[in-house]
């Protein structure tokens, strides 16, 4: 087997093997899957169930407490009465009266109701401080799906460019091989001399070089996908390398409306309002609070017997008992140092520092979005030009064959048109992916990344 066949084969049988096995995970499907499976998703679920959990009516305030008690007490004693210096009438000492094994018990249960009537409106704004908690940490969620997403579509698209290069490579190895061959030819017939086949040997040993790294590359972007879609790491498959790129115009309707979209004007927004009740929570301090409370309670007591002074035993008695009780307080902080108004205070400063910081990020989305959109059309621009550039190159590579079969040029300018057509469709291929992603960072932050086909 000669030293070009070995190598060919060498190269392309693992390539085949792959193939043959991988199926394609369209973008729709790693989009499903990295939002069913992603570790940092999942997280971000929870904290947003945590944040419903809080805002249920369970942890509002609104309900009452009510708490039982029971308790049970059991004695025996053994007790000896003693008369010392006492005599009955015949004169003799009086006897000690004994008493052993005397039981008693004592049962006793009782309910506890306590229920806030009037609290100065606290709980009342801290309850929609909680819904809005709970709208903050959905906002939240949904920046990590989005940081997400784009982290995926990095990926993703790295895979397609990879695949993309490994294909064009492929055809430049192809076509090395068959100069080899070529060569070979010419040289048993004496066209050219052992030099030309060094150089095509050369050439072609380059180009293996080059796509071996490329397939590692490819290997390892596809590892880098399946962390991110949280599936078994060896797993293999193909990715759709077709790219559609939004109208313009949409784009600008899109932009037109990011500040009512984007997810970081969003959550301003949100601590707007959490800091806008914390000023009326605050406030509550300053109004008295109005309770309610109620009680049942049972007693049953067994008492053991007694001695009297008399000598007589007094026998065990029972008894039960049962009550009810209900009640009102009313309770009025006049004056608590000063805390309640120093909090109001700084509730309101923190209520302006927000109004502050909501202008700020506005401000700063609407500078992204512009500079997103000047990056995303000179990208878009670059790939446009790109994609002459590889139609050029290809005429200048296909004239350029013909002349080297024809003897017309050497092997080295025919390389070099080579290796133009392979610089030209690599460059087109960044170039379609960076524009691509650039438009996804755009739709990003005008709100749109989860609503729009990819």
């Amino acid at each position: 087997m000669s030293k070009v066949r070995f190598i060919t084969i060498l190269v392309f049988l693992p390539l085949y093997t792959i193939l043959a096995q991988e199926t394609t995970l369209s973008k729709e499907e790693a989009v499903a899957k990295a939002l069913e499976n992603n570790f940092g998703i999942e997280i971000a679920k929870g904290q947003v169930e945590i944040a419903e959990n809080n805002a249920s009516v369970l942890n509002s305030g609104y309900l009452p407490t009510l708490t039982g008690t029971a308790a049970a007490t059991y004695n025996n004693n053994n007790t000896t009465t003693e008369f010392p210096g006492q005599f009955n009438e015949d004169g003799s000492p009086r006897d000690d009266i004994s008493i052993d094994g005397a039981e008693s018990q004592r049962y006793s249960s009782g309910l506890n109701l306590n229920y806030t009537l009037f609290d100065g409106l606290g709980r009342y704004y801290n309850y929609k401080r909680l819904k809005e908690q709970y709208q903050l940490s959905s906002l939240q969620a949904r920046e990590t799906i989005e940081n997400t997403m784009i982290q995926m579509f990095t990926v993703y698209f790295e895979i397609a460019r990879l695949t993309e290069n490994r294909n064009v490579q492929k055809q430049a190895l192809e076509i090395s091989r068959d100069r080899i061959t070529r060569s070979e030819y010419s040289f048993e017939y004496g066209q050219n001399t052992k030099l030309d086949i060094l150089n095509a040997q050369v050439d072609m040993t380059n180009d293996s070089i080059a796509l071996l790294n490329t397939e590692q590359q490819l290997a390892n972007a596809k590892r880098d996908l399946n962390v991110v879609l949280n599936q078994d790491l060896s797993a293999e498959y193909m990715v759709d390398t077709t790219v559609v790129f939004i109208p313009k115009f949409q784009i600008v309707e899109y932009m037109d409306q990011a500040i009512a979209n984007n997810v970081a004007v969003l959550q301003t927004e949100t601590n707007l309002n959490i800091n806008a009740y914390d000023i009326k929570v605050n406030k509550s301090g300053y109004l008295p609070t109005i309770g309610l409370t109620g009680s049942y309670g049972w007693n049953r007591n067994q008492n053991a017997p007694s001695a009297f002074l008399t000598g007589a035993v007094f026998p065990g008695t029972n008894s039960n008992s049962g009550n009810y009780a209900l009640g009102a307080s009313l309770t009025w902080n006049l004056f608590d140092g000063g805390s309640t108004t120093v909090s109001v205070k700084n509730a309101k400063i923190a209520y302006a520092n927000q109004e502050l910081l909501r202008k700020q990020v506005e401000l700063e989305v609407n500078r992204d979005m512009q500079n997103a959109l000047a990056l995303y059309e000179n990208l878009l621009k670059i790939y446009r030009i790109q994609e002459q550039n590889v139609f050029t190159n290809q005429n200048n590579f296909e004239r350029s064959r013909e002349q080297f079969q024809l003897g017309s040029i050497t092997s080295i300018e025919f390389r070099q048109a080579q290796i133009n057509l392979l610089n030209a469709q690599t460059n087109k291929n960044l170039a379609k992916y960076d524009a691509k992603l650039a438009e996804l960072q755009l739709l990003q932050l005008t709100g749109q990344l989860l609503n729009v086909e990819l």
